[in-house]
């Protein structure tokens, strides 16, 4: 009698069971995860400059309700190659809106541009993209776990299809590395504007964003005293 319960109300059964054996009290909130999420991985100068474009953009659209002045963003001499690229680009975005970028920063907007590495441990949670090819007849291909209106895609084009929907994710393991951006435009008084967002770095290019690789090398320090 048992085995002949479909599967989809055994699982459904099976479920509310085990979410009764959940504990009413607990000394601490339990941990859940967030749900799915994208985030870009950085892999080229192309993209740097479109985090430059994206940033810039988000942030002169909230400065539109405050007073019109020049902006004026400072360079560091000590920047790495991608908080340089990003702040010429930012440059460059401003003049090709029509904004006025100042060299000075006597009565202009400042802009400032803050960049945060973040290192997580090597052993990050692997999980990638659901769904997978399904040969149903010869030509003819499902992609499972994609939209079902989309249903089965057949003759020569079926290949390209699955690698077309997969495309948009980053090969290779999750990054350790994560770069939180942040560019914020004010005065010496307050922020008026900010834009804050973060992406993966590919964990080879850490020394482009000015990380620099810990020191793993143990080292023991004896101290010699001399004797007569």
């Amino acid at each position: 009698m048992f085995a002949k319960v479909p599967h989809i109300a055994l699982a459904a059964s099976l479920a509310a069971t085990l979410a009764g054996c959940v504990v009413p009290y607990s000394p601490t909130p339990v941990a859940t995860n967030f749900p799915t999420s994208r985030q870009e991985k950085l892999q080229a100068a192309a993209h740097w400059t479109t985090v430059a474009d994206h940033i810039e953009q988000r942030v002169v659209t909230d400065m539109k309700k405050h007073p019109n002045r020049p902006f004026y963003i400072a360079e560091d001499k000590d920047a790495s190659p991608f908080q340089k690229a990003v702040t010429t680009q930012l440059v460059t975005s401003l003049v090709k809106d029509g904004y006025v970028v100042a060299r000075t920063p006597t009565g202009a907007w400042k802009l400032e541009l803050d960049i945060q590495a973040v290192t997580f441990t090597r052993n990050r949670p692997q999980y990638r993209y659901s769904g997978a090819a399904t040969a149903l007849a010869n030509g003819v291909w499902v992609l499972s776990d994609i939209n079902p209106t989309i249903g089965a895609i057949g003759v020569a084009g079926a290949a390209d299809a699955f690698h077309w929907f997969h495309s948009q994710f980053a090969p290779g393991a999750t990054p350790k590395t994560e770069l939180i951006v942040t560019l914020s435009a004010g005065d010496q008084y307050r922020y008026y504007a900010r834009s804050t967002a973060a992406y993966y770095v590919a964990d080879t290019d850490r020394a482009l964003y000015g990380i620099k690789e810990e020191d793993t090398q143990l080292t023991k320090v004896f101290k010699v005293q001399g004797g007569r």
